[in-house]
C-alpha cells in the first residue's frame, strides 16, 4: 500500500471517529501530541487530542445513530516525504467545516499532528 492510500485509511479513521462517537478511533486518527485548532462561534477552540476524543465521544446518539452521519469530500493531498497535508470539507454536526488536515508519518503509520479547521456555514 502506498502512501497516499495509507493517508486516505488516516483520514477516513478521522471521519469513522465523528461518525460512530468513538474516542479509540480519533486516537488512532491523531498523533498523540497532536491539536485540534479553529474558530467556532466566533471563539478560538483549541483542543488537544484528548479534548478531542472526549468531545466526539459526548456527540450522544452518535451521528451515524441518528441517521446524520458525516458527510465528507477530500480536496486536496499533497505528500512530501515524511509529511501530508489534506483538505477535507465535511459536514458534522449540522457544520461544514474546511479541515487542513497535517500529517507525519511515525514508525512506518500515518497521523494526523494538526487539524485546523474553519467554519463554512453554521
Amino acid at each position: 500500500m502506498n502512501d497516499k492510500q495509507q493517508i486516505e485509511i488516516c483520514v477516513q479513521i478521522y471521519i469513522d471517529s465523528m461518525e460512530q462517537s468513538d474516542p479509540n478511533l480519533v486516537e488512532q486518527a491523531f498523533h498523540p501530541n497532536g491539536s485540534v485548532v479553529g474558530y467556532l462561534h466566533g471563539e478560538l477552540m483549541e483542543m488537544s487530542v484528548n479534548d478531542f476524543a472526549e468531545f466526539v465521544a459526548s456527540q450522544q446518539p452518535s451521528p451515524r445513530e441518528s441517521g446524520g452521519g458525516v458527510y465528507f469530500q477530500t480536496l486536496s493531498c499533497e505528500v512530501e516525504g515524511t509529511t501530508a497535508l489534506v483538505k477535507v470539507r465535511d459536514t458534522y454536526l449540522g457544520i461544514t467545516f474546511l479541515d487542513t488536515l497535517s500529517l507525519i508519518k511515525t514508525n512506518d503509520k500515518w497521523r494526523i499532528y494538526n487539524k485546523l479547521f474553519h467554519v463554512e456555514s453554521e
